[in-house]
């Protein structure tokens, strides 16, 4: 099965608030990212999701390191698998159930991430 991670990114000189989180789904060679301001939470309202870069899969193993670049620090603090099938193009809707530390049916549409009951 396919993993996810999240991380907490804190120090990124282009993060006003000081800290947000990278949700990152494993695809093929790299990651798909997107910065979330907050954690997910099952049944919470959706909140806006930003597309990210790819990032490199080391990111999926437990870590806690200095992001390339002097763009901070980051540190996984949730993991598991997903089920589903990532769609080819990066701009199309995404419908995902994860297992592990977060679980739920993930959504990520129209610039927005919710998290629900599967």
């Amino acid at each position: 099965m396919p993993r996810y991670a999240l991380l907490r990114h804190t120090g990124a000189p282009d993060d006003p608030s000081g800290c947000h989180f990278d949700l990152l789904l494993e695809d093929g060679e790299s990651c798909r990212a997107w910065r979330l301001s907050t954690v997910p939470q099952l049944n919470e309202a959706a909140q806006p999701a930003v597309p990210l870069p790819t990032h490199r899969k080391v990111w999926l193993e437990p870590r806690s390191a200095a992001v390339s670049g002097d763009r901070g620090w980051a540190e996984r603090i949730h993991a598991g698998n997903y089920s589903g099938v990532l769609p080819k193009t990066t701009d199309a809707e995404v419908t995902l159930q994860l297992e592990g530390d977060l679980q739920g049916c993930l959504r990520i549409a129209v610039g927005h991430c919710c998290l629900s009951n599967p």
